[in-house]
């Protein structure tokens, strides 16, 4: 008896929250010693770990917010596309000559209104229009993206507001903005989602949308929240990015929609909802950051990246399905 119950305690202890990250973070030590044993120095200077931060940190926010959307039992295939649209209204002439008149703030008011406006098109699509979020979202993914073409002119916009660039170039005891406020971000969103009524009521909205409802949760409006939440955690990532590049681009955000799904899916939040872990997210986003940049140290393809990163998805979702089978057992 005591041998058939170890395998259970090991079981229900994988299948909780801190069997999870520990997991992951297991992982993520793995990698980095791959990389240092295949790179070397180039993996461990510090120089290197900045960039993969900064990396981490666009890709990150965005991530933060699909994690809530996931969790509450949808899906948003449009955060690229709409990352992109929101570089290129943010970097239009108009709004750079209305930032230069005013205040360099104009810049990032602009994108997350245009973050939050699509992240309201897509939940009431989907709340109320009643449509499926994978037809929504893609429908949202052809029109932002082609929006963004039609402004840019299918050119790259340069941004010239000084202000914007010094504050976003500038560190805090030696991190840079962009890391900090992937940091804060996604602080944020862990007492969100694990310390608020907000929170509770997207766990219950993905586990039992029927129940939730009969629980007196405004469902269809809980949903729309979720998308605007994420529609705005578009908008920060694409301030991130124009901060990073000095540029806006209809080509900006370009799978950015696999990346934070795999992130989200690697984390352990469940595809179908009810469960979501948003520290498990932070670790995915590094887990494939990192292994970006072991990829790029030790000179092989983006393809064989790609490669990498599908069959880590598939194993992370069979885990989740065994963990999950072997947790209820």
């Amino acid at each position: 008896m005591v041998a058939d119950a170890a395998p259970r305690t090991a079981g229900r202890f994988l299948a909780s929250a801190p069997g999870r990250n520990t997991g992951l973070v297991v992982a993520l030590v793995l990698l980095c010693l791959v990389g240092v044993a295949t790179a070397g120095d180039r993996f461990a200077d510090l120089d290197n770990v900045l960039t993969i931060l900064r990396l981490a940190s666009v890709i990150g926010v965005v991530s933060i917010g699909m994690t809530f959307v996931v969790t509450g039992g949808g899906i948003d295939l449009s955060v690229g596309a709409i990352v992109a649209l929101a570089s290129v209204w943010a970097t239009t002439l108009a709004t750079q000559g209305m930032a230069a008149d005013t205040h360099w703030l104009v810049v990032v008011f602009t994108a997350l209104a245009v973050g939050a406006g699509c992240g309201v098109v897509n939940g009431v699509l989907v709340a109320y229009g009643r449509i499926v979020a994978f037809i929504a979202t893609l429908a949202m993914l052809a029109a932002a993206r082609g929006l963004a073409e039609i402004i840019s002119n299918r050119r790259t916009q340069i941004l010239n507001v000084p202000g914007f660039t010094a504050f976003f170039d500038a560190s805090v005891l030696g991190v840079p903005v962009l890391v900090v406020i992937f940091a804060l971000v996604a602080a944020g969103g862990w007492v969100l989602l694990n310390r608020t009524t907000f929170g509770r009521r997207t766990f219950a909205v993905g586990g039992n949308p029927e129940a939730a409802r009969l629980a007196g949760i405004d469902v269809r409006r809980h949903t729309v929240v979720l998308y605007t939440l994420l529609g705005v955690c578009c908008g920060i990532a694409a301030v991130m990015l124009i901060a990073r590049t000095t540029t806006g681009s209809s080509t900006h955000g370009a799978l950015y929609e696999l990346d934070a799904i795999a992130a989200v899916v690697i984390g352990g939040t469940l595809l179908s909802g009810g469960r979501g872990t948003i520290a498990g997210t932070v670790f995915g986003v590094l887990i494939f950051t990192t292994l970006s940049n072991v990829f790029t140290l030790n000179n092989l393809s983006t393809s064989a990246q790609a490669v990498a990163k599908g069959a880590i998805i598939v194993v992370a979702v069979l885990l989740q399905q065994r963990l999950a089978r072997r947790g209820g057992a």
